[in-house]
């Protein structure tokens, strides 16, 4: 059974049927299974595709957090980046998210489906978990879907059962240990970390919830779950059983700081980095609104960032290794302004930006970057759309469209 996850900022109306995913608001099944290669609302970010299961991160968060004030959240072993963008749908305005991978190879997707999503807070690393250490006591919520065996998946992964072995879910067990012990230095006095696997073993699973109930003297926090969802309550946590439930293999568990831990935070100095002038800002008018945003440059993009949380990202620069940050918005070559895609993705661009609408075939064209043909467009830059939704952008001339949607992007396939 497919099931995704709707975008709360791009709602289109999908050309395939949903079903209810009853512990996620935006979650949906679909059967059978459409061609999401074809599909431009996929490509314009509109849904993410994501296992069910997974979705249960939404239960833990709106039970045991604040929905009121901003957040310092955290996505440890984040790559591909679904739960991710879950939970950075579920965060409050103002709030900010650390999407970590460890795995150099994998980074860039997590950036890209940061991107595809629309996300302006987000900062993508690629650091090991021991080094938000040095970051103690300041995330108030930590997800951590850790590393594992990964026998959840053998119903549907013919892979996972010829790479699981004992020696496996061992060596699995310390490196999430070592995991879970890195997360907890970073986590805020009686902030939650929302612990998940998809294994079945004990070992990477309840006894490491155990563990961490005796030497970190954590807290494990109940949920309110429907008995009619499938899920089942272990000693420690909660299983995912395929046979069950309307989902695959996982367990997760809810883990709550002591209140009564010594913060660290403020010993960490802070050398401070120095966002572009404000002309800069004024320079952007008719592209972007920019109030309550800081520029900075980083590899030659122009980069946004919310005011409120300069410090934030100031601290991150000068702890971690950040490939992506804020916004991408673009670059200046000499006096003309090149967009970058990921403005177009987000939702941020000014409803005076010029803008062509495509239907489906055509949009299907653009996203194999091949040639466009489209009457009565404005020379110079347009905002490529789909049903009101960015694509990317195209560069009107005298006689031609110059595709601008990105290389590594395109779809190769000619055909559904």
């Amino acid at each position: 059974m497919t099931s995704l996850r709707l975008n709360p900022d791009k709602q289109p109306a999908l050309p395939f049927s949903l079903r209810k995913v009853p512990w996620a608001l935006q979650g949906f099944y679909v059967d059978p299974r459409p061609s999401f290669t074809f599909d431009p609302f996929f490509h314009a970010g509109c849904y993410y595709v994501q296992e069910a299961s997974s979705m249960l991160l939404e239960q833990a968060f709106i039970q045991h957090m604040s929905l009121q004030q901003p957040i310092c959240a955290l996505d440890l072993c984040a790559a591909p980046g679904g739960k991710t963008t879950h939970l950075y749908s579920l965060l409050p305005k103002g709030s900010v998210l650390v999407a970590n991978e460890v795995i150099k190879s994998r980074v860039n997707l997590l950036r890209d489906n940061c991107i595809k999503w629309g996300t302006t807070a987000v900062v993508v690393t690629q650091n090991d978990p021991y080094h938000f250490q040095e970051l103690a006591d300041l995330f108030d919520w930590i997800t951590l879907d850790a590393p594992c065996s990964g026998s959840g998946l053998f119903r549907k992964d013919p892979l996972a059962i010829s790479s699981w072995s004992e020696s496996h879910v061992i060596h699995c067990a310390q490196r999430q240990q070592r995991i879970l012990a890195a997360a907890w230095q970073a986590l805020k006095p009686g902030g939650i970390l929302f612990y998940s696997t998809c294994s079945y073993s004990l070992e990477e699973n309840e006894n490491i919830i155990s563990w961490a109930k005796n030497e970190l003297e954590a807290t494990v926090l109940p949920l309110q779950l429907d008995n009619a969802w499938g899920t089942q309550e272990s000693e420690v946590g909660y299983r995912c059983w395929p046979h069950q439930m309307r989902g695959e293999g996982f367990y997760f568990c809810c883990l709550q700081k002591s209140a009564d831990s010594s913060p660290a935070y403020s010993s960490i100095r802070v050398d401070k980095f120095l966002p572009l002038p404000q002309k800069e800002n004024q320079r952007l008018n008719g592209w972007i609104d920019l109030d309550d945003q800081h520029l900075f440059e980083a590899g030659g993009q122009l980069h946004a960032w919310p005011v409120s949380q300069w410090d934030l990202l100031t601290l991150f620069k000068q702890k971690l290794y950040i490939c992506y940050a804020g916004l991408r918005i673009g670059q200046w070559m000499k006096e003309k302004f090149i967009p970058d895609h990921a403005l177009a993705l987000s939702n941020q661009v000014a409803s005076t930006v010029s803008a062509f609408a495509l239907e489906k075939e055509q949009a299907i064209h653009y996203l194999q970057r091949k040639e466009i043909a489209v009457s009565n467009v404005n020379r110079g830059w347009n905002l490529v759309t789909y049903n009101g939704f960015g694509l990317g952008w195209a560069n009107v001339l005298e006689g031609r469209i110059n595709n601008y949607y990105p290389k590594e992007f395109r779809i190769l396939k000619d055909k559904e």
